[in-house]
């Protein structure tokens, strides 16, 4: 018999607080001289007790040679940015500090999976066991962003209207085009080997509400197909402990001025799927079979390629995509006064470039390292 008691869920959607935002990306720890992963989180992580406020913001994801950090509940998207860049800065300067370095794309470019730990925690003990070579696998680093929606029923109705826009926030945060030593030819291919491999994975089904959700979880309860709601690995999904909208597609970001704006680009998508459901504004749940094919394309080409728009039944280039949204987004960012500044090209478009111009996976990779280093533990304060 499991231990969630989804009455208590409701509870905590019903005291949430619209629009709070919290922060969570994953960085990869490296050897800083041969870049190669580092199974060194425990290590990392019991070192920082003597600082309470990054020791309590530091988490562990899967393998031993990922560190997470974490923003907390933020009041706003301001405030959640700058306890996030606070505690990074704190990060960067502890892992400097101990002879490591971190990186930030979606996947490492040559390391082996079957030479990364696990980390030794019940969570990802019951992970391992219950998902063993697909979890082996998931050496991934992504971004997370966590935005308040008061009730569950309408948290569950903001997933469903974000269900399209995925795929276009995967391809605007692509930034992984390596593994296993080898230009893999996808834009995202930590989307490939996790999204694609997990369980529950992915672009969910439209729920319409709040009770299907809930006699969802209630019947993978029951049946023991999970044991906590954290198992429910969807791309969006309703965070029971927060009260939040959590959007989990994007990769990590190898500078944190892109990851400042992708956040900004998420929270203002999470505000205006809010401000449509309350205003009514019509909406028809597209099919996933359609959904899906954006993610293809989002995961194949990133920005290089072209999207679908459904509603038209015609192509558009993939380079429209942070103006479509911003479009869409833009009664709510004017509200919020969000502006977020996005690159014409993510990462993995620059990673590609310099391959084709000559540059070994290593410089890239090296590049890229250096660019994370620079700009996450350097930033000014806004």
């Amino acid at each position: 018999m499991t231990s969630l008691d989804l009455d208590k869920v409701e509870r905590t959607f019903a005291a949430a607080t619209d629009m709070t935002v919290g922060v969570e990306e994953e960085f990869s720890i490296l050897d800083p001289r041969t870049l190669a992963l580092e199974p060194r989180f425990e290590e990392l992580r019991a070192a920082a007790k003597g600082d309470r406020l990054l020791h309590e913001h530091i988490t562990g994801e899967l393998i031993s040679s990922e560190i997470e950090i974490i923003s907390g509940r933020g009041a706003d998207f301001r405030d959640g940015l700058e306890r996030q860049r606070e505690l990074r800065r704190e990060l960067f300067a502890h892992v400097a500090a101990r002879g490591a370095a971190l990186g930030a794309t979606g996947t490492h470019p040559w390391a082996d999976y079957r030479e990364q730990p696990i980390i030794d925690t019940e969570h990802y003990r019951r992970v391992e066991e219950g998902l063993k070579y697909v979890a082996w696998r998931n050496n991934t680093f992504s971004l997370h962003v966590h935005v308040g929606v008061r009730d569950a029923d309408r948290a569950v109705r903001v997933c469903d209207r974000l269900r399209p826009v995925l795929p276009l926030l995967l391809a605007q945060s692509a930034s992984s085009p390596f593994l296993d030593g080898r230009l893999t030819g996808l834009h995202s291919t930590r989307t490939q080997i996790f999204t694609r491999s997990f369980p529950r994975c992915g672009v969910p089904d439209a729920f319409g509400g709040w009770a299907a959700y809930r006699d969802y979880i209630d019947l993978l309860l029951r049946t023991s197909s999970i044991i906590e709601f954290t198992q429910v690995w969807w791309s969006v999904r309703p965070h029971f402990s927060f009260g939040t909208v959590e959007v989990r597609i994007c990769d990590a970001q190898p500078t944190a001025g892109e990851s400042d704006a992708l956040v900004g680009l998420i929270v203002a998508c999470v505000a205006q799927a809010l401000r449509d459901v309350d205003e009514g504004v019509p909406f028809v749940d597209p099919p996933g079979r359609l959904v899906e094919e954006n993610m293809w394309r989002a995961i194949r080409h990133g920005l290089d390629g072209r999207m679908v728009d459904f509603e038209r039944g015609e192509e558009y280039p993939s380079a429209q995509i942070a103006e479509r949204l911003l479009s869409w987004t833009a009664p709510v960012r004017a509200e919020l006064e969000l502006e977020p500044v996005v690159a014409e090209r993510n990462a993995a478009q620059r990673q590609r470039a310099m391959i084709e111009s000559g540059a070994s996976m290593h410089e890239v990779y090296e590049t890229a390292v250096r660019e994370t280093r620079a700009s996450y533990a350097e930033e000014v304060r806004a």
